[in-house]
């Protein structure tokens, strides 16, 4: 059966990561996590001090930083490394979260990642989620979902999460956070959070993470089924 790539943009905290993870393992396909990408990118400008607003010191820390995915036995999940250092709690930290919609934003940053992205995705079979990856990584993915969710739902969800790792923080605090990093993504100039035209939108605040998946999955396999039984495969463009 032909592989395909599944594109999952939308708001923070609508359980895009988590549902990506888990159509990924079901599926048997690559799992790509492009936030967690900004995120240590946010994280090595701030531990190195690099102005965002100066395009050459943004320019040269960009040459600088190596992201990979390491598969951690023990979790069963992947984990972000940056520079060779396990990241993955760090980069969930508030701070990183006050931070990245704007290192998002840079235009250097976002050039550096999305080839990055498209090079990990060309061999197709591949789970990827963000901001803009229907619309600017791979706008012929062949299956995209947009994710939303009511805001004060995310806030809480958010917060939940911060307190599984430790962190308390106050539920407006988070949900100004997200209103913040909502107007940034949603504004730039480069690869602008937006739905897709042929984009599948999904509203989570009221279904379960296994719910999503599953929805997800069904589509997913409607969409293989079809282009197996046209007996062709139209190459990605990207």
């Amino acid at each position: 059966m032909p592989k395909i790539v599944i594109a999952i943009d939308g708001y923070s905290s609508c359980g895009k990561s988590t549902t990506a993870k888990q159509v990924a393992a079901r599926m048997g396909y690559a799992y790509i996590d492009t936030g967690a990408m900004y995120r240590s990118v946010s994280l090595y400008f701030s531990q190195h001090h690099v102005a965002l607003t100066n395009p050459k010191a943004v320019e040269d820390a960009l040459h600088d930083i190596h992201i990979t995915f390491n598969f951690n036995p023990k979790t069963g999940r992947n984990e972000t490394c940056l520079n060779g250092l396990n990241v993955e709690e760090e980069i969930r930290k508030m701070y990183i979260s006050n931070i990245v919609s704007e290192v998002s934003a840079i235009p250097q940053v976002r050039y550096a990642l999305v080839a990055q992205q498209q090079r990990m995705g060309r061999k197709r079979g591949v789970v990827m989620d963000g901001r803009d990856i229907g619309t600017k990584v791979f706008p012929d993915a062949e299956l995209k979902i947009f994710m939303t969710a009511d805001p004060v739902i995310r806030a809480q969800r958010r917060q939940i999460e911060l307190l599984q790792r430790g962190e308390m923080v106050g539920l407006d605090s988070i949900l100004e956070n997200l209103k913040k990093r909502d107007f940034i993504d949603s504004n730039r100039t480069e690869g602008p959070l937006r739905k897709a035209e042929d984009a599948i939108e999904l509203d989570t605040s009221y279904i379960t993470l296994d719910e999503q998946t599953e929805w997800v999955i069904q589509l997913a396999d409607e969409k293989i089924s079809k282009l197996h039984r046209k007996g062709h495969f139209n190459p990605l463009t990207t």
